[in-house]
This record gives structure tokens, sequence and C-alpha cells, in this order.
């Protein structure tokens, strides 16, 4: 496979090849990032986290805290408590500190939760957003990678986890 650039590494680009143009596409799956952030103790914001165990973020947050010893912060928009931990509306409302925006909206509405994370990233020491499976919006991983926040978009701690 050719690569568009020497800069790019391959494990960030997927090069698509067409008659006149070559189109580099970021994955947002660095694994040197998804390592660091999956094997580093920190306080995730997990975004759709709310009482509901039927919910996929409730598994999810439950393995965060559980199986990788992250700290959770559950923000949802009625700011219910889930797993044991207090919640709140939105991560403006979350009064310490957070390393990591964890997804779980649909892709339609994710730009607002990174846009979020950009803005409350000072304040409360964000360093990096994690977009669930299935929640891809380019142009707002864009924006966060603009920032200085790490990104990763479209894949699952728990399915990453066990790789490192």
């Amino acid at each position: 496979m050719e690569y568009a650039s020497q800069e790019l590494h391959p494990r960030w680009v997927k090069t698509l090849a067409g008659s006149a143009r070559i189109c580099v596409v970021r994955t947002w799956r660095d694994p040197e990032v998804i390592k660091r952030l999956l094997t580093t103790p920190a306080t995730w914001a997990v975004v759709g986290l709310s009482a509901n165990e039927t919910r996929t973020a409730y598994g999810i947050g439950q393995y965060l805290r559980d199986q990788l010893g992250m700290s959770i912060v559950p923000v949802n928009l009625r700011g219910e408590d889930a797993l044991g931990e207090q919640g709140y509306r939105r991560l403006a409302d979350i009064p310490a500190s957070v390393q990591v925006v964890d997804c779980f909206v649909n892709s339609q509405r994710v730009g607002a939760v990174v846009d979020q994370a950009i803005a409350e990233k000072d304040r409360l020491g964000i360093k990096a957003v994690w977009l669930q499976l299935g929640v891809i919006d380019e142009a707002a991983a864009e924006r966060a990678h603009a920032a200085g926040l790490d990104v990763v978009m479209n894949t699952c701690p728990a399915m990453e986890a066990p790789s490192y």
C-alpha cells in the first residue's frame, strides 16, 4: 500500500487510491493513544451513562471501573446517578477533574459533546475524547485534535483492552 505522505504513520491512516488522486483518511485509532488511555489510571466522564442497566454505556462504564480501575462520572440528560456515582447533565456541571470523555451518543449529537469537551478541557483537565463503536464524526474529531486532545473513534475500550 502506498502512503500519500511520509509524515502520516500507516497505523493512523488508510490510503484510498483513485484514478487521478489519493485521499488520506485518518482512522483515529492510534495504538499508542489507546494503550495509554486504557492503562493509565484516570477519571472518565461517560456521556450517555445512566441508571438504565440495559444500555451498553452501563456495561462499559462498569467495565472501565471494575476491570480497568478507572474512576467514572456519569453524564446524561437527566443528570441521574449510575453505578453508585453522582451523575451530571453536562460536562460543564462536573466539579472535579476528568481526563477522558467517553461518548455514547449518536453520531449526529456527538459533535456537541466534543465541543463541550473542548470548552471544558482546561478547567477539567480533559486530555482525550473517545467516540464509541459506531459513533463517527470526522469534523468533531478534527476539532478535538486541533484543540490538542487525543481522539479515539469508532471502537470500544472493552474491545481494545485485551490487546494491552
